[in-house]
């Protein structure tokens, strides 16, 4: 099966363009709250304006998107959305040249360009199970997920020499010419998606609703969905003050900062390549529980981090170590478990009806993160966020997930018959 998705040309070209985009992607998740910090003098609230505006999208338009995605072919609404996100972020380097970059035009971008991302990644893993076949889901998750883990290795510590050479402003043009690449590789496949299946509702609001409905109407989704949406609360509340923490409580520089992620990120390529075999030595359920558990225990080294440099960039790059590999392996399995229970016309509303419920909370969470970094400081606001994430694995420890052994077969295309 491996080999055969290696001599899929249409799967390879997303491939490729992917694997450009995604280390653009990452250098952007260094320059972006650098550029705030260093160049516009950010504030911990304006910092967690930044964090919540990035995923506020998904929680206002995820539902809405779902529809669209189900009533429309897949891979064009994929080449807009990165074409937009090209454009908005070769905008940030012209106006910082110009001097005329403000906060307000970070919190623009950031907003728009995460409203390009929830097209994207809603209609993404819709047109993936149109791309390649059910049975080897699992293998073009890992593969995705492998060079989504290679680029957090290297992308961020890319992101830190670039800052370090051309400023953050500028840094963030790479991340736009790798759109470019990504929106050829799009136009390169030649495969004919199906015209999505009609049906009976054509009414917005019936469509959303059926699309909630089956995820409410499946323990097992609706449980992945609670755990990991607790999961991102708590992460992007830590994660709204990562860098002022990094900066003014632990005086790192900026490339350094981009050297913890880089090599922290290793062990999300780790986990890339070892999922496929710990689901099947442990099982899904099992794999699940001990790998979100894995990232909840991460959060914990940040705040114990020494203040001395060496030691304390050894527990920074082992926390984000430990956060990447669990959740690469959690991702892999959560996502292809969704995949697997969910009927074709249905896949974009599922992922957008699960999409609002856990990338919705981190908006939340961002804004809480710089709340409660300027009322009671960063370092207790990361011990809040580290001990709140413990919170979920109940999700799954109460569940029938827990005791899977692997997908359960493809679900009728009616809702109804889920149970």
């Amino acid at each position: 099966m491996k080999a055969a998705l290696l001599r899929h040309q249409d799967f390879m070209k997303l491939w490729i363009g992917q694997t450009v985009s995604e280390f653009g992607s990452e250098v952007t998740s260094v320059a972006l709250p650098l550029t705030a910090a260093l160049f516009l003098h950010a504030t911990p609230t304006q910092m967690g304006f930044i964090g919540a505006l990035t995923t506020l999208p998904f929680l206002v338009m995820s539902l809405l998107a779902g529809v669209y995605i189900d009533r429309l072919r897949r891979r064009p609404l994929l080449i807009l959305a990165d074409s937009v996100r090209l454009m908005l972020l070769g905008l940030v380097p012209v106006l910082w040249v110009t001097h005329q970059l403000h906060m307000n035009d970070l919190y623009g971008v950031a907003f728009l360009v995460g409203c390009m991302t929830v097209l994207f990644d809603l209609a993404y893993q819709s047109y993936l199970p149109s791309l390649i076949s059910r049975d080897v889901l699992m293998d073009g998750n890992a593969k995705l997920e492998t060079t989504r883990a290679a680029s957090q290795v290297a992308g961020p510590g890319l992101g830190g020499v670039l800052v370090r050479t051309m400023a953050a402003p500028l840094a963030l043009g790479f991340d736009s010419l790798s759109y470019g690449v990504s929106v050829a590789s799009l136009l390169g496949i030649r495969v004919r998606e199906p015209k999505p299946q009609r049906v009976v509702t054509r009414h917005i609001g019936g469509e959303i609703r059926e699309g909630l409905a089956f995820v409410f109407g499946n323990r097992l989704i609706w449980s992945i969905a609670g755990c990991t949406g607790t999961s991102n609360f708590f992460g992007a509340l830590s994660g709204s003050v990562y860098v002022l923490y990094f900066i003014h409580g632990l005086h790192f520089r900026g490339a350094w900062i981009g050297a913890v992620y880089g090599l922290g990120a290793v062990g999300g390529l780790v986990g890339a390549v070892v999922a496929n075999r710990i689901t099947q030595s442990l099982g899904l359920g099992r794999t699940l529980f001990l790998s979100i558990a894995v990232v909840a225990g991460a959060g914990f080294l940040v705040p114990l981090a020494p203040q001395e440099f060496f030691v304390g960039m050894g527990f920074l790059i082992l926390s984000q170590a430990l956060t990447g590999g669990g959740s690469v392996i959690y991702n892999i399995n959560q996502v292809s478990l969704r995949q697997s229970l969910t009927p074709d016309r249905l896949l974009g509303r599922m992922n957008a009806s699960v999409r609002f419920l856990i990338w919705g909370t981190m908006p939340l969470g961002s804004l809480a993160g710089g709340l409660l970094g300027s009322l009671l400081g960063l370092h207790a606001t990361l011990w809040i966020g580290a001990v709140g994430g413990t919170v979920a694995l109940i999700w799954i420890g109460t569940s029938p997930v827990l005791h899977l052994q692997s997908a359960p077969p493809a679900m009728s295309s009616e809702p109804s018959s889920v149970s």
